[in-house]
């Protein structure tokens, strides 16, 4: 298991052998149900827009915009899902995807343009850590959060689902489509990767520690 940072996203376990309950609205949504659109998005909504902070921040203001981005992209991507994984997991992995092309975008935007970040006292705000220690936890979840941007998206996409959000092995090779062993596979390439880009920075290879 990976020994990670906890990123504020309270996920729901779920299970492949269980009946999709979100399955039937989906695809009424997919065959462009206005209102089982509006409906299904009101279930997702929440999930969506922690995923979106869980990747940006909880206290960035690109936030709301990435949930609104994710909400249309959601409804795009629903004719192409083939229901290999539950709709709340393929939702998850398009809110990511858009996170992490909002992130991109200021990034590049930072480089002409200062911009000043308010506390992320909600993403800290259920730790039992002294001010100094939620200090660097914060600047750890930043700094985990700019490295996947440096990663190829195949690896970036496996770290947020199975670090940021806290999905098992198993639901990660669901969501995405993908054989188990490939998903450890690109793990490992990805973390090897990211502690290439932090051997300088000892508090950040924690984060990347695993016990495998």
């Amino acid at each position: 298991m990976l020994r990670v940072l906890r990123f504020g996203v309270n996920k729901e376990p779920q299970r492949s052998d269980l009946v999709d309950p979100l399955r039937a609205l989906a695809t009424l949504a997919a065959n462009g149900d206005r209102r089982a659109q509006r409906t299904l998005l009101v279930e997702l909504g929440p999930s969506l827009l922690r995923t979106a902070r869980a990747i940006l921040g909880a206290a960035n203001p690109e936030a709301e915009d990435a949930l609104q981005e994710s909400m249309a992209a959601l409804v795009s991507a629903l004719p192409g899902f083939r229901g290999e994984c539950t709709v709340r997991h393929f939702s998850s992995r398009v809110a990511i995807q858009i996170a992490l092309k909002v992130r991109r975008r200021a990034r590049l935007r930072t480089k002409y343009v200062a911009v000043a970040l308010g506390d992320e006292l909600t993403d800290i705000a259920s730790l039992e850590l002294s001010p100094v220690e939620q200090s660097e936890a914060r600047r750890r979840r930043e700094a985990l959060r700019e490295l996947l941007l440096e990663l190829p998206e195949i690896h970036s996409e496996v770290l947020a689902l199975h670090i940021v959000l806290g999905f098992t092995i198993e639901e990660t090779a669901t969501t995405l489509s993908i054989p188990i062993n490939t998903v450890r596979s690109r793990l490992r390439r990805a973390l090897s990767s990211l502690r290439d880009s932090v051997q300088g920075d000892p508090s950040v290879l924690e984060v990347l520690r695993t016990k495998t």
